[in-house]
């Protein structure tokens, strides 16, 4: 509540800025998992699911509902301990053209050399570094993409117990692996419910936290695209 009470005043203007401090509404860290699990067919349909998301008609109209305070975006992929690599490095999102550019470099990035572990926590707190950068902004949301639980380092909430987490918001789109059934629905061939729950317990943080499913990564540009709505989209009172 006090976010939002925070937020409602800051769009009437009434919380000054720095001097020169550029505008800013919500600071969006993009990490995709890039880990011995992720073939390169995965990782394509990651990239080329996460252009398409971007360039939804309707995921443009909720970035730029509010250009004078735009969403700054961020994405990188990680692994291993030592591999965090810079998709897109910050970039306001504040007319249709720089989301052409931030689309253009997703789709053309070419994925660096993957280590094997699935170091989360590393991942988190890179992005945290990252959210550093935009310590101005009135919303500041990490959004990491994974189909492992962390199995090197410090865990999650390890992490969490640092400073930098405090006003932090973790999300999470969990990949999942659907079950082989021609009947069933997506939702009832998903057979990872350890993994999900993982996530929903271990990883996202915050409480406005949620975690969203893929049921595969063919599914992963729909997953994609519901949950950049639901956080470039600031909720309203009485609606979740």
């Amino acid at each position: 509540m006090s976010r939002l009470i925070t937020f409602l005043i800051c769009t009437t203007l009434l919380c000054p800025l720095p001097l020169h401090a550029e505008r800013c509404r919500l600071a969006l860290v993009l990490a995709l998992d890039v880990s011995g699990s992720v073939d390169e067919s995965e990782y394509a349909m990651q990239l080329n699911g996460l252009s398409y998301a971007l360039n939804a008609a309707e995921v443009r109209a909720a970035i730029l509902s509010n250009p004078d305070n735009p969403v700054y975006l961020s994405v990188f992929e990680w692994s291993s301990q030592n591999h965090q690599f810079l998709i897109q490095p910050w970039i306001a999102l504040d007319s249709h053209d720089a989301i052409d550019v931030a689309v253009r470099r997703i789709s053309a990035y070419q994925k660096k050399r993957a280590g094997l572990k699935t170091a989360l926590s590393t991942a988190i707190l890179f992005a945290g570094e990252l959210l550093k950068q935009k310590e101005h902004c009135w919303q500041k949301t990490i959004d990491v993409s994974g189909d492992g639980k962390n199995n090197i380092g410090p865990s999650p909430r390890q992490v969490y117990e640092l400073d930098t987490f405090r006003d932090l918001t973790v999300n999470a789109l969990v990949v999942g692996e659907p079950a082989a059934s021609d009947s069933a629905t997506a939702e009832e061939e998903f057979t990872d419910l350890d993994l999900m729950n993982y996530f929903a317990r271990e990883v996202i943080h915050g409480s406005a936290a949620f975690t969203l499913i893929a049921y595969g990564y063919e599914d992963y540009a729909r997953a994609m695209q519901q949950k950049l709505m639901k956080e470039v989209t600031f909720p309203v009172l009485g609606l979740r």
